[in-house]
């Protein structure tokens, strides 16, 4: 199965509430993406970052500028601490 992002929320900060077509819900933190630099260099104004929206093509989450993220990558965020999804993460290579 494909993961997609069905919903995403602006909380504060880097942080979005997000529900995926698997049914899960949860809060990622996407802080970590700041460090890469290049697209996401405007997104550390939180007024930039805040205003992301769904892309119903790509199915995650998109900004103005053209930067996106994968929506395996936003799972990631939102669930590395479940222990049970460790296996998928280190297949996915996130650990």
């Amino acid at each position: 199965m494909f993961l997609h992002v069905k919903k995403a929320k602006y909380l504060e900060k880097y942080r979005v509430e997000v529900t995926f077509n698997n049914g899960k819900k949860g809060i990622a933190d996407l802080s970590p993406i700041l460090k890469k630099g290049g697209v996401f260099n405007p997104l550390k104004k939180q007024s930039e970052f805040a205003k992301f929206r769904l892309d119903k093509e790509l199915h995650t989450i998109v900004w103005r500028n053209g930067a996106d993220l994968a929506p395996e990558y936003i799972y990631f965020q939102a669930f590395k601490n479940v222990p049970e999804l460790q296996e998928q993460f280190k297949t996915w290579g996130y650990i």
